[in-house]
């Protein structure tokens, strides 16, 4: 803290020594025509005797990352969106003074150079800064992490991300592929007739999901209100009003813990499509996927934490009754006894409440014994119309729903099902959820009147789907956390910043 203060101390009467000498420390008439990326990929593959002929002066902007000084010139690193570009100062060149102007900057500052380019003897592409090709552009007051250790600290890193996008390069590329991943999505969606809507954040009633909602309150209606925790009620309403195929990219909240998959605000994608059902989705599902794979991987294979996973289709296909006797190990007696279910969840140390229905039970049982094994994609369906309050009852099981959830590395990672348009049975299955909530049960549904009036307008027959955009983020970027593909994951506040800053180490001026 005190190293912190002196350095902040010196970086104080610099700026005051700036100012006095009429040098504006936050000009806004710069102009940028290039950038590090566009110069290196044009002009990286050539020689040194190739670029003697090249004339064209080029500008650039962006963060002074490093400095090499040897008195009367100097080697600078400067950063900007795309990557970093080597430049080199020379007193003679540059004019007293824009140089003796370099000589006051510092690491972390945001300049703009002009130049020509060269290669070095060791062949490094560089910009020759020209006569007065050197301004600052924004001076920054605080020092940036430590170069060598960079910023590692977790906490600062999601926090700080302004400096951990600075200093960390990797961290950049994830969130620009995690652009590119929604952009591919969003494309996949329009090029089959999809239409991208947006539905209320804040809605009257918490519907859509089994989870528990942030609960607000509108001061001027008078009335509480709660964030979303999906949009799906909204979305089958416009199905039933004709648009038959729509999508909306949203973001979403549930009051439930934080884990390296679970933060309380979130990105997903939900789809409806009209005259479709649940398998034909799955189909769906994995064209999307292999898609966009392909794009970034030019493969159907990719690495996640150590394991290879091939998108390679057809995935398996299994039930949940089949899958906890398969992999979960369950003998199918057992799951015929609800009796004898109940107590094999209580071995497992599955918390069981007298009250639960049998379906409920199961879910708890392949939650324990059968989601962490299921690393290669596998379509897990069939699940009991007990956890399905919104699915449309299997035809030949009526216990069952049409319903599938995909999973990979352990993980779910889509949920979808061919939508309950019977609003007889989708009044029922809410008064079902209302007794769950009467018994305890927070997460459960609540009636939605104003739903069940559109169903009884006539909603097509259709399937939807919800997709984790964050943690197809996570997947397909090696990530281990969801924490570190969103850029401002929620974290407890903290009071004593001073503390905090004073756990990330600084450069040396």
């Amino acid at each position: 803290m005190e190293e912190e203060s002196e350095l902040l101390k010196k970086r104080r009467e610099k700026i005051d020594s700036l100012k006095a000498d009429g040098i504006d420390l936050y000009p806004n008439d710069a102009r940028v025509g290039d950038t590090t990326a566009s110069v290196s990929e044009r002009f990286g593959p050539m020689t040194a005797e190739e670029l003697e002929k090249i004339t064209e002066r080029f500008t650039l902007a962006g963060r002074l990352m490093a400095v090499r000084d040897f008195g009367k010139g100097a080697f600078i690193s400067i950063q900007d969106r795309k990557g970093r570009l080597q430049a080199f100062l020379r007193k003679n060149q540059l004019g007293e003074k824009t140089f003796s102007l370099f000589k006051r900057l510092d690491v972390g500052d945001i300049i703009w150079v002009a130049g020509r380019v060269f290669k070095t003897r060791t062949g490094e592409l560089t910009i020759d800064v020209e006569e007065n090709g050197l301004r600052l552009l924004s001076k920054s007051l605080r020092p940036l992490p430590e170069k060598w250790h960079g910023l590692t600290d977790v906490e600062i890193r999601y926090r700080q991300r302004h400096l951990d996008l600075i200093v960390n390069p990797e961290v950049r590329k994830v969130f620009q592929q995690r652009s590119r991943i929604i952009s591919l999505i969003r494309r996949f969606m329009e090029e089959r007739d999809f239409l991208e809507v947006e539905t209320p954040m804040m809605q009257p009633r918490a519907g859509g999901a089994v989870a528990r909602p942030f609960k607000t309150f509108h001061n001027a209606l008078g009335m509480n209100l709660f964030l979303r925790i999906a949009p799906e009620l909204y979305l089958k309403r416009l199905i039933t009003g004709g648009l038959e195929r729509v999508f909306e990219i949203n973001r979403s909240f549930r009051n439930e813990g934080i884990s390296t998959f679970h933060n309380p605000e979130f990105t997903m994608m939900e789809f409806y499509q009209a005259y479709a059902t649940y398998e034909d989705l799955m189909t769906m599902t994995e064209e999307l996927f292999v898609h966009i794979v392909r794009k970034l991987f030019d493969s159907t294979k990719f690495s996640y934490q150590g394991k290879e996973i091939d998108l390679s289709p057809p995935w398996r296909r299994l039930t949940v009754r089949d899958a906890v006797v398969e992999i979960g190990g369950v003998e199918t007696a057992v799951l015929d006894d609800a009796g004898r279910m109940a107590d094999h969840a209580r071995k497992l140390g599955v918390e069981v409440k007298q009250s639960d229905p049998p379906g409920k039970v199961l879910m708890a049982i392949f939650d324990e014994t059968v989601e962490q094994n299921l690393i290669q994609p596998t379509f897990v369906t069939h699940y009991p119309v007990d956890v399905s309050p919104l699915s449309r009852r299997n035809a030949e099981e009526r216990t069952l729903a049409d319903r599938f959830e995909l999973y990979i590395c352990g993980k779910e990672i889509a949920n979808a099902f061919s939508e309950l348009n019977d609003p007889v049975d989708q009044r029922g299955r809410f008064e079902m959820q209302l007794r769950e909530r009467e018994a305890g049960d927070l997460e459960a549904h609540e009636m939605d009147e104003d739903y069940i009036g559109a169903l009884e307008c006539g909603m097509p027959p259709t399937a939807g789907e919800g997709i984790g955009i964050d943690r197809i983020v996570m997947l397909l970027t090696d990530s281990a956390s969801i924490r570190d593909v969103i850029l401002f994951p929620l974290l407890r506040t903290r009071d004593d910043w001073g503390h905090l800053a004073a756990r990330c180490p600084h450069d040396n001026d």
